[in-house]
């Protein structure tokens, strides 16, 4: 359905793209997609249950995990919730309102997620190449003003695009190629000046995403250069180990959101938009917690011990 030069206050709902349309294939994606989203609630929670509960993980590098699981928690409700009552129904809309919202959601928690594996790289690069000086960096203050301007930045990236939405002031069509409000599909909805909305979409993106990557390379190169200076392989070995959980997360995060995000302005396919965006919103935050029970020794205690104590 095609709508030209209509007025945004005409606008009441646009329209999202269900996975499948095949009635017979529907209840399995519902089970599956309900069922990854549990797996990823209760994944995160029990981080952050036992980040809470276990005295020596009372520290700066696990306080900052709990709040990762916490918004990887939101990111993933802002989206899948949304996309399994779609396959329900028959003609899946969201008001105008709901997918502004949406959208403001998913790029809080988003950018929120960006912004912590930046603090948590940093907080790696204090341990392992200033360990001396680590309890007095890292102190409880600056802990939470790292998380404070994380979210602040979140917020305000959220606002520059909700800023840019509400200039649109007719639409080309009221389809979203995707089974959510994704930000840079919905600008390109615009009847004129698609052009300056993508250069916004790029220079949003590059300041508040490819920056804190930055961040997260420059630790690393530092950490790998200290690391290599030990002498002691079994010390190179433990220092190796503690960045490994969070070096996959970032890997699989940074992977499939540049990618996605990117690539939605350039895509024409909705059906690659929908995997990728699939791969960005749901299975990486069912697999962060996987990866750090898995990967982290101190985790993978902790968790042993709490399924002990409530067995």
């Amino acid at each position: 359905m095609k709508i030209k030069m209509k007025n945004i206050t005409n606008v009441s709902q646009f329209h999202l793209l269900r996975v499948s349309d095949d009635p017979e294939l529907q209840p399995f994606l519902c089970g599956l997609f309900l069922s990854m989203y549990l797996i990823s609630v209760l994944g995160n929670l029990l981080i952050i249950l036992t980040v809470s509960s276990s005295s020596h993980l009372h520290t700066p590098m696990y306080f900052f995990l709990s709040i990762l699981s916490l918004a990887d928690i939101g990111f993933i409700s802002t989206t899948v919730p949304n996309m399994v009552a779609e396959l329900q129904i028959s003609s899946p809309a969201i008001s105008y309102v709901g997918c502004l919202t949406q959208m403001s959601l998913f790029i809080i928690f988003a950018c929120m997620d960006s912004m912590l594996l930046a603090v948590m790289a940093y907080d790696r690069f204090v341990a392992i190449c200033h360990p001396l000086h680590y309890a007095i960096i890292m102190n409880p203050c600056r802990c939470g003003m790292l998380v404070l301007m994380s979210f602040s930045a979140s917020l305000f990236e959220s606002l520059l695009h909700n800023l840019v939405a509400l200039q649109i002031k007719c639409f080309k069509d009221v389809t979203i190629a995707n089974f959510f409000c994704h930000p840079s599909q919905l600008l390109n909805l615009s009847c004129n000046n698609t052009f300056n909305n993508n250069i916004i979409m790029y220079v949003i993106g590059v300041i508040l995403g490819v920056f804190p990557l930055s961040g997260i390379l420059i630790s690393y190169f530092k950490i790998i250069s200290s690391i290599l200076r030990i002498t002691s392989s079994s010390g190179r070995y433990k220092a190796f180990s503690t960045c490994g959980s969070h070096l996959a997360v970032v890997c699989l995060f940074y992977g499939t959101g540049l990618g996605e995000y990117f690539g939605s302005l350039l895509a024409h396919s909705s059906g690659k938009n929908v995997v990728a965006s699939f791969m960005y919103t749901v299975v990486t935050p069912m697999l962060n917690p996987f990866i750090y029970s898995l990967r982290n020794q101190d985790i993978s205690d902790s968790l042993k011990r709490l399924c002990f104590c409530t067995a």
